[in-house]
């Protein structure tokens, strides 16, 4: 095994791992946490409800306004090439 496949597959365990604890940390947020008592130590860990779903609808937003910017560049870009093209 080259150096190259050996750096690639631990940047993807990596990757794995910090996905993996994204998704069990979120799921046990808004699973678990609203069903536990107010003043447990659990809460502690853990932010308000409210941003379980205030950040991910922020990304959300975030993520299409990106898409479309993209889109909108290349789509500009190509315009000018087929205007440039015809002339």
């Amino acid at each position: 095994m080259s150096m190259a496949q050996v750096n690639d597959k631990l940047i993807g365990a990596g990757l794995l791992a910090i996905g993996s604890f994204v998704f069990t940390y979120y799921s046990i947020w808004t699973l678990v946490i609203p069903f536990v008592d107010e003043d447990h130590p659990a809460r502690m860990l853990f932010p308000p409800q409210w941003f379980a779903i205030a950040i991910p609808v922020f990304l959300l937003a975030i993520g299409i306004t990106g898409i479309f910017g993209f889109l909108s560049f290349v789509m500009l870009k190509s315009g000018k090439k087929a205007a440039k093209k015809s002339t």
